[in-house]
């Protein structure tokens, strides 16, 4: 979380004086920092599949299979997204 959004006491009677459209303007700021984090958060696959790939034991054609899961569960959490 952001120092940005801490909440001091300081940052508390603040909110305590708003007004709806002052506090709506700060939650929608909360809620879209939090978004743009969880966007940047994404695993880098190729990075992933390289990782996998230097573990003993796992060939190619098990870590296409490993890695057609993996895709699999990310596509299915974009669908949800939209």
């Amino acid at each position: 979380m952001s120092n940005k959004y801490k909440l001091d006491r300081e940052t508390y009677r603040a909110i305590k004086k708003m007004d709806r459209v002052q506090l709506e303007k700060i939650l929608t700021d909360v809620y879209t920092s939090g978004k743009e984090d969880a966007e940047y958060g994404y695993i880098d696959l190729s990075e992933l599949k390289a990782a996998i790939g230097q573990i003993k034991g796992i060939g190619e054609n098990r870590l296409n299979e490993i890695m057609d899961v993996i895709q699999s569960f990310v596509d299915n959490a974009e669908k949800k997204e939209d």
